[in-house]
């Protein structure tokens, strides 16, 4: 079983998997932002096993002009103090705004991970996981040689393994932290895709 002596990294979508995702709107303002149920403890949990714990996340609602910088500077000024109360610790967040959707910025491109690698050289892909809800979050890892898990918040595919080729497939993040300190989903075991 992995310990955070083997020096391995989380990456964290946000929308979906941290927090509630809208339907068809963005998070723009502090009071919207609405904690999954169980995603503090779930990292709480994951803190003890990653030697790092990073967010990387779309939020083209900045680059059309939904919401400020600042506003997307306060919702994760509040999101990172309700973790810090809570013994989570983020080491820093990476935000994608660009308007264009195809931008090399944005994931699926891995240019958010590369940016993570200059800030922490000692990151190794190989040891890093990329938790995720949608196919980009997936493809991100993918491209990077990161495990991948995809966390179906939306409840559609019940019963299933893997979804968009991901390693692993998590009702939420409290889920895949429970397998994890089960030892049930364990990183050193040969991985299938």
């Amino acid at each position: 079983m992995m310990t955070k002596a083997d020096n391995w990294t989380l990456f964290l979508d946000r929308d979906g998997v941290i927090n509630k995702e809208l339907p068809d709107d963005y998070v723009k303002r502090p009071d919207e932002f609405v904690f999954e149920p169980g995603a503090i403890e779930g990292l709480a949990m994951l803190q003890s096993y990653f030697s790092r714990l990073l967010i990387v996340t779309n939020q083209r609602g900045v680059g059309i002009g939904l919401m400020t910088q600042n506003d997307l500077d306060l919702i994760h000024q509040q999101m990172t103090d309700e973790f810090k109360t809570n013994g989570v610790m983020i080491e820093k967040i990476y935000s994608a705004t660009d308007k264009d959707r195809q931008s090399i910025h944005r994931k699926p491109h891995p240019h958010m991970g590369l940016l993570a690698k200059q800030d922490f050289p000692e990151i190794d892909f190989k040891k890093s996981v990329m938790v995720g809800n949608s196919r980009g979050d997936i493809e991100f890892g993918r491209n990077l040689g990161m495990i991948t898990v995809f966390i179906d918040d939306k409840g559609r595919l019940p019963g299933e393994k893997s979804a968009y080729g991901s390693n692993f497939l998590c009702a939420s993040l409290h889920e895949f932290a429970l397998r994890v300190t089960s030892g049930e989903i364990n990183f050193d075991a040969p991985l299938s895709r």
